[in-house]
């Protein structure tokens, strides 16, 4: 959900204003390579990693959906055309449309349903292991580019690595309940089966094993991975899953109708009736992507951000059944029949996700860190009474200050608390479900504690260097070369991060099994269905350890009846 962190510019104008040098080190042989895919023929580059030198093959900007604008906008993406000739495929194109968080500037193209294929190597006497990347960015903004995934230190391995952009926002999830409109919501989902769909029919012309296919993301991409695993549309598509600081039951992965779409409507100036969807869709489509892109979070209010909620559009229970539904039903329904509890699962999250409000709590903390009640769930609020909604904030204040008058909270103390409401309480149900549904399959829990004074770039860029602490999106940082990283001593704790977190990840994909020889003599092992919640605590060191979080998760728990948990 990084709101605040887009792609390229809006991390040079962050890095800039933090102070922070941006040195690159792209590498290139000056090489192409041709290869012939199902659709057509497509020219890719010979790169270098950026440490070593190792030589890898990059293939970025090929279509995988029709450009989704005219009738298509809003719709399921439909699958590209063959071409002729060959495509240049050497640079990477525009990110989906979206309003850069920092500057506010409009960028992208609402032709954005490109794929990035990255190969260790185009000839091997197997092919190779395949790992597909969802970015975060709370579906609202985010993009496939190698300024922000750059691949060098998964091509230090024997893996293929695909990224690619899903549409964002009101052109991604804008949902409408008339069925003859075809527009029920979750395009953006739908743009990432396409896309799996197209790493199954066309990887092997990258030397990709398309029956061993691990899919994982962070944040929103990492609730998207969770999302896939319950729906029909996906099954099959891949064969394992690394969800990072997300899931389908964090509170905010999945939206209830708030009239978003008439609010964005009438301010884009629309003056119809406000329940004919038909005349809503003709006067959306009728306007300009960018002015959709400017407005699509404008409308949401200060009450609404109070109430931690702080997206407008987002995946939803589509409100009707058609042929590319991927949400049926709301996910506490779908857990226990999901195909996805076949396949084995990495779930985990940074060690202070809360600082990812910090700067949202500072400006606005008069209200917020006496806001004891927007702290209880929604969906929790919506089902109980006054009663009982005091006597839920009555064990919350005792479980966490012992103090059931407590008035109001200090800073860090709100943001560890919303910790566990964002992220780790989802995390914590999603392992429930797994041990009650899945307890023959691997589930592997990892907390990640690299606490770097000047590498954890995220907490850097949303709350300053005087803060310490690992933040949602800090992870990003030890699995791809960003346009805020710099070359490492080798023997530093950072580079020794990077290359134990992103060998576990390469092992998992290879084998199913994260243990590898840069842990040991670490073993992590698979959760134990209803045992305690032992983690691998990622940090300077490696330790196997339960969950520092798992105490607080009892009254959390507590809100809940069993039937709504999981």
């Amino acid at each position: 959900m990084d709101l605040r962190l887009g792609v390229t510019e809006k991390v040079k104008i962050a890095a800039k204003a933090v102070g922070h040098k941006v040195v690159q080190y792209r590498l290139s042989t000056g090489h192409t390579k041709v290869l012939e895919t199902k659709c057509g023929k497509v020219k890719g580059m010979e790169r270098k990693t950026v440490y070593d030198g190792e030589h890898y093959f990059s293939f970025e900007g090929i279509p995988y959906g029709q450009p989704p604008v005219g009738e298509l906008r809003f719709r399921a993406p439909q699958p590209a055309q063959p071409w002729d000739g060959v495509k240049d495929c050497t640079h990477t194109r525009a990110q989906p449309l979206q309003k850069n968080a920092i500057s506010s500037v409009v960028e992208g193209s609402e032709d954005c349903l490109y794929i990035n294929v990255y190969a260790k190597r185009l000839e091997s006497s197997s092919p190779l292991p395949v790992m597909v990347w969802i970015y975060g960015g709370g579906f609202q903004i985010g993009g496939a580019t190698r300024d922000i995934y750059g691949p060098d230190y998964f091509m230090k391995h024997d893996v293929v690595l695909v990224t690619f952009n899903y549409r964002v926002g009101a052109l991604g999830f804008l949902s409408l309940k008339d069925p003859e409109l075809q527009v029920p919501g979750n395009a953006g989902l739908k743009d990432q089966v396409l896309a799996l769909r197209w790493v199954r029919d066309h990887i092997a012309s990258f030397n990709g094993d398309a029956n061993n296919i691990t899919l994982m993301g962070e944040s929103a991409g990492g609730a998207s991975a969770h999302m896939l695993m319950h729906t029909e549309q996906a099954r099959g598509l891949f064969h394992r899953a690394i969800v990072q600081s997300g899931s389908a039951l964090c509170e905010w992965s999945t939206q209830p109708d708030r009239g978003a779409v008439q609010r964005l409507a009438k301010r884009l100036g629309y003056k119809g009736e406000d329940g004919n969807e038909k005349q809503l869709l003709q006067f959306l489509r009728g306007a300009s992507g960018h002015q959709l892109a400017q407005y699509c979070n404008a409308i949401v209010s200060q009450e609404e951000h109070r109430q931690y909620e702080i997206i407008a559009f987002g995946p939803v229970v589509e409100p009707y059944a058609s042929d590319d539904c991927v949400v049926p039903r709301p996910y506490i329904e779908l857990l226990a029949s999901a195909w996805g509890n076949e396949i084995p699962l990495i779930i985990g999250g940074t060690s202070f996700e809360g600082l990812f409000s910090y700067q949202s709590t500072l400006e606005d903390k008069e209200h917020m860190l006496k806001a004891f009640e927007a702290i209880i769930p929604r969906p929790v609020r919506d089902a109980i009474d006054a009663n009982e909604l005091a006597e839920q904030l009555r064990r919350l204040k005792l479980a966490y200050f012992d103090d059931a008058d407590r008035a109001s909270m200090e800073l860090f103390e709100c943001l560890r608390i919303l910790s566990i409401k964002n992220f780790w309480h989802g995390i914590h149900r999603t392992l429930l479900a797994r041990g009650a549904y899945a307890p023959a399959t691997p589930t592997y829990l990892y907390r990640f504690d690299m606490d770097s004074p000047h590498y954890n770039h995220y907490r850097n860029l949303k709350c300053g260097r005087h803060v310490r602490g690992v933040c949602h999106g800090d992870d990003i940082s030890y699995m791809f070369y960003t346009l805020l990283s710099n070359k490492l001593d080798k023997a530093s704790a950072e580079y020794r991060t990077i290359e134990r977190l992103v060998g576990m990840w390469t092992s998992f994909a290879a084998t199913g099994n994260p243990n590898c020889s840069l842990i040991e003599p670490i073993q992590w092992e698979p959760v134990r269905p209803g045992g305690s919640e032992l983690c691998l605590n990622i940090s300077e060191e490696l330790e196997f350890k339960p969950l520092p979080e798992s105490k607080e998760f009892v009254v959390w728990d507590s809100f809940y009846t069993r039937e709504t948990l999981y």
